[in-house]
């Protein structure tokens, strides 16, 4: 009977009919069963992300926590939990009913308001609004979103549940910096219309709004009411931090300095309290700097504020610097970078500061110290952060020479000084080293110590410490740091590599002399003689080598060792240049340094004083040296953009007169110079297109005329190693084979960087091997008849194209990166994400049983879209067809050349065999096959493979027919070769 009636009961509060009783029953189960478990997650999420949060005090704070990068996958298990639960709630208990109309009377516009509803659980929103804040709140914008413009569309008829969902669409939007699209939310969203039940979440999102766009002025009355909103004492300490920062901003210092006192008084992390009273003194430093250093330097000697030195010591050189006292802030922040103890972003800021101070002053020198460090610590998201980069890298280039130059100055002062003087300021530096290795060998001590207490106390002080930490092991186990974030374990290992590689370019493959795809026979014979040489270094006079020797000759070995001990006077003097060889070998250093900086100081920083300096010394005191026309050369172009045209004619003068053979003369004394400097890039860039025309037309006589021109008018231009191919070529189809050779050495040995070098090296390394030159024609741009040229033919290989139909197969879409373009009738694509959007929805909307996945692989003028999951050739054609039937589909498609392809046969295309080859291998086997007529898409794949016999015997139609070279029959009618081949074309 109870049984009965539950049942009767349940039925009548069912999600299909609806009643008052069953909306007040799906409201009820829906609140205090799955929602209450999910806004249980929700609450621990949140209160997870406010504890782990770390915010960067150095810029302008997000209004929220989740803003900070690095604090989004904090609770992101508490959300996920929390989500579910709503989906489950909304999925449980939504009623979509329309409720029975019994009334006899006229409908108001209430009851037709009610009538239109979308949904009547009036618990549901709630669940819908805690399931786009969880969203939001780890860092899936989109998705929250997506959930807030559906909720405002559901409850459209309901203004306040609609204006909190358009409010968190809103703050979606300016999370994605969406700006237009919030722009258009909060634009429609006058205060008037505004509900009052809604007033509230709208002041977070006007003022989250105007912050985002820089309109502070708008933006601090609508944050000062949501901080009053706000519940929460970490969070609103946040708030008023931001709310003081605006103020800052806006030149409110006084008004600022309230607020940043507002935030210690919230109680909050000690971190953020910390950071506020050190910026109450920065804004209150104009008038009354002296009692704000002294109060920062107070701050300095507390132990509590032992981590974060660094933030006090760039407060006091801020101060110094709005005093306009340079020197004082850079000993400050000098300070503070010492003292560092964290290798986070507030040290990152102070250093790019110190770099910006010494960059200003041009100690380039320092300035690449502060920035080499800065860029590893700092945002790359940062605005100025491109900048940075841009300086360390120059910087990086410029101050080994500038380097050079000093040490070789100061070697060959040393050399000129009396013994007894050069002897006292050898002392002076070793008596430095030495005062400076026990300051570092004290700081390290002390590490160890405060580590291994640390540890003690972290144990219980139950056990004994082991073994002491070295000071590499301590400096990491500070605050769990990373090596790299460790500056001294960096610097002691740029100094080992240094030690054992010397100073190398950052680029790839830096251990290689020559990065081409060729080794000449001069190089190769360079390296052996490097290689004996080195042997014979080892090798004594009578004729011991290495250990041996040293045993034999202690007294040597000593002084060898004193040699390499900076602690000793030897150390020194065996670098510096007594002899006339070891002068003039010092010059060589100091001539080839003032070059380099020079052009660096005129190029890529634009410090033309500093270049004419350069160069000017390089030119009077060192007529020797052997690019002296090349230094002529700058500074004509040096002085002819100082405007200085009658110094620049001077230099072209010295040039026309010392060196009148030299490339740099004949280009400046061209009559067309001033053209080619204006205009020369166009024009040379249309001689090229009309050269590379009238090779693929076969006009050799002009191609080769137009490679002759460029070097005469261009042999500097940026098309000059592909007028070399193309010559190179042309000479090839003449029956000028060696010729051809010569010009593609060139293409390889000067510029090794083009991107027809690689090409070249590949011809050049087929002659090496034996194989024979011969003419034909060839297309640069033709990507599909590419081969490797690397490979050596091998009549013995059985590496060939399969006709196998049941393996795994897969589908291509190729193209040329600048294919994907709007014309002839094709819908437009923008970039690769639109086509590989487009391709994923297809898949997902038509296989619902199949999963398959979509990769991109990116090569040298071609990228492949590559579909995988098909088990034989059958699902492979026929999911081809269904795209290419597809009318959405069809434009983007038609864009790129579509490919059926087995994995095995992939990967021989690009070596044994082109796309072109795998065309007509295609057409001759596959082509005429009959496939499935069943949907083979639409069954699911099976979890286990079934083995094939290995001992069925292969059918065979006719044994006598002639083979290809791919090992299948050749038709009666031969399909028409291609003579594009790269590797039928020239072996």
């Amino acid at each position: 009977m109870v049984l009965t009636i539950a049942t009767l009961v349940m039925a009548a509060c069912s999600t299909h009919k609806n009643t008052a009783k069953s909306r007040f029953w799906q409201s009820f189960t829906a609140k205090y069963n799955t929602y209450y478990n999910g806004s249980q997650s929700f609450i621990d999420g949140d209160l997870e992300k406010e504890k782990g949060n770390k915010d960067n005090f150095t810029e302008m704070l997000p209004l929220y926590a989740v803003g900070n990068k690095q604090s989004r996958e904090l609770g992101k298990g508490n959300y996920d939990r929390a989500i579910e639960k709503c989906e489950k709630t909304i999925k449980q208990h939504s009623i979509k009913t329309k409720p029975a109309w019994t009334k006899s009377r006229r409908k108001t516009d209430k009851d037709k308001e009610w009538l239109s509803r979308k949904e009547y659980n009036p618990f549901l929103w709630k669940a819908w609004l805690l399931m786009g804040k969880a969203q939001f709140q780890k860092g899936a914008f989109d998705e929250a979103a997506a959930t807030f413009s559906y909720m405002s569309r559901l409850y459209e008829t309901q203004p306040a549940i609609n204006g909190i969902a358009r409010s968190w669409l809103a703050r979606s939007y300016m999370e994605l910096d969406w700006l237009y699209d919030a722009e258009d939310v909060v634009r429609n969203m006058s205060r008037d219309s505004i509900h009052y039940r809604a007033q509230d979440e709208w002041d977070y999102t006007y003022a989250n709004y105007y912050i985002k766009t820089g309109d502070f002025e708008r933006a601090l009355p609508y944050l000062r009411k949501a901080i009053k909103h706000e519940k929460r004492k970490n969070q609103k300490a946040r708030m008023w931090y931001l709310y003081a920062q605006m103020q800052s901003a806006l030149g409110h210092n006084q008004e600022a300095y309230k607020a940043y006192a507002k935030v210690a008084r919230q109680n909050p992390p000690y971190e953020t309290e910390f950071n506020a009273r050190i910026a109450q003194t920065e804004v209150m430093a104009s008038g009354n700097a002296k009692s704000m250093i002294s109060r920062l330097k107070r701050m300095a000697r507390n132990d509590n504020n032992k981590d974060y030195l660094d933030q006090v010591y760039y407060a006091i050189g801020n101060i110094y610097m709005a005093q306009k006292d340079t020197a004082k802030a850079i000993a400050a922040y000098e300070e503070g970078n010492e003292k560092a103890t964290r290798s986070g972003i507030e040290k990152g800021v102070l250093l790019l500061r110190l770099g910006d101070i010494y960059w200003d002053m041009e100690k380039y020198n320092d300035a690449q110290r502060c920035y080499g460090e800065a860029i590893g610590l700092l945002d790359k998201d940062r605005p100025d952060y491109n900048e940075l980069a841009n300086r360390s890298k120059v910087l990086d280039e410029l101050v080994p020479h500038t380097d050079a130059i000093h040490l070789q100055d100061s070697l060959q002062e040393l050399a000129k000084m009396s013994e007894d003087d050069r002897n006292a300021a050898i002392d002076r530096v070793i008596e430095a080293l030495k005062k400076k290795e026990k300051e570092e060998a004290d700081k390290a001590r002390e590490a160890e110590v405060e580590a291994a207490l640390q540890k003690q106390q972290a144990m219980g002080g139950g056990r004994k410490m082991e073994q002491a930490p070295t000071a590499m092991n301590a400096g990491q186990q500070q605050n769990g740091a990373w090596y790299f974030y460790n500056p001294t374990a960096v610097q002691q290992g740029k100094q080992t590599f240094q030690r054992q590689w010397g100073k190398r370019e950052n680029v790839d493959d830096w251990q290689r002399s020559n990065r081409t795809v060729v080794a000449f026979k001069d190089e190769a014979a360079a390296e052996d003689t490097e290689d004996t040489e080195s042997t014979a270094d080892l090798e004594s006079p009578d004729g011991t080598v290495g250990n041996d020797s040293i045993a034999a000759n202690p007294e040597a070995a000593a002084a060898d060792s004193a040699a390499l001990d900076p602690h000793n006077r030897e150390y020194y003097l065996e670098q510096i240049p007594f002899t006339e060889e070891q002068v003039e070998a010092s010059n060589l250093i100091i001539m080839d340094a003032l070059y380099n900086s020079g052009v660096i100081f005129k190029d890529k920083l634009e410090n033309f004083r500093l270049s004419e300096k350069q160069l000017l010394r390089l030119t009077s005191q060192y007529p020797d040296y052997t690019q002296m026309d090349q230094a002529w050369y700058h500074l004509f172009l040096l002085y002819s953009r100082m405007g200085d045209t009658e110094t620049a004619n001077a230099c072209l003068s010295h040039l026309q007169a010392d060196f009148p053979e030299s490339e740099w003369t004949i280009l400046l004394s061209d009559s067309n110079y001033f053209e080619n400097a204006r205009f020369g890039e166009h024009i040379e860039d249309s001689l090229y297109a009309a050269t590379y025309e009238a090779f693929k037309a076969s006009r050799y006589d002009e191609a080769k005329s137009n490679a002759t021109l460029s070097a005469e008018r261009f042999p500097l231009g940026e098309n000059r190693p592909k007028f070399l191919f193309i010559d190179g070529l042309s000479r090839l189809n003449e029956g000028d084979a060696p010729g051809c050779v010569e010009q593609l050495k060139q293409v390889v040995e000067k510029y090794p960087q083009s991107e027809v070098s690689e090409l070249a090296g590949m011809i050049i390394k087929g002659v090496q091997e034996g194989r024979t030159l011969h003419g034909g024609n060839f297309d640069l741009d033709d990507i599909w008849s590419r081969r490797d040229l690397s490979l050596t033919e091998d009549s013995t290989s059985t590496d060939t194209l399969s006709a196998e139909r049941v393996t795994n197969y897969l589908f291509i879409l190729a193209y040329q990166p600048d294919s994907l373009m709007a014309g002839n009738g094709r819908t437009p694509i923008e970039n690769e994400n639109q086509l590989l959007y487009e391709m994923a929805r297809y898949n997902f909307t038509n296989f619902l049983v199949r999963n398959f996945d979509i990769a991109i692989d990116r090569q040298p003028g071609l990228n492949r879209m590559t579909i995988s999951g098909f088990l034989n050739f059958d699902e492979a054609l026929q999911y081809a067809r269904q795209l290419h039937a597809d009318e959405q589909m069809r434009p983007y498609v038609n864009q790129c050349r579509s490919i059926v392809i087995s994995e095995h046969n992939l990967s021989l295309i690009g070596t044994r065999y082109s796309y072109r080859d795998y065309d007509e291998f295609y057409e001759r086997v596959f082509l005429p096959l009959q496939i499935a007529d069943e949907e083979l898409l639409n069954i699911p794949e099976p979890i286990e493979q079934p083995e094939e016999d290995d001992d069925s015997p292969a059918t065979e139609e006719d044994d006598e027919e002639e083979l290809d070279e791919f090992g299948f029959p050749v038709p009666r009618r031969q399909q028409q070769q291609n003579n594009n081949d790269f590797d039928d074309d020239f072996f």
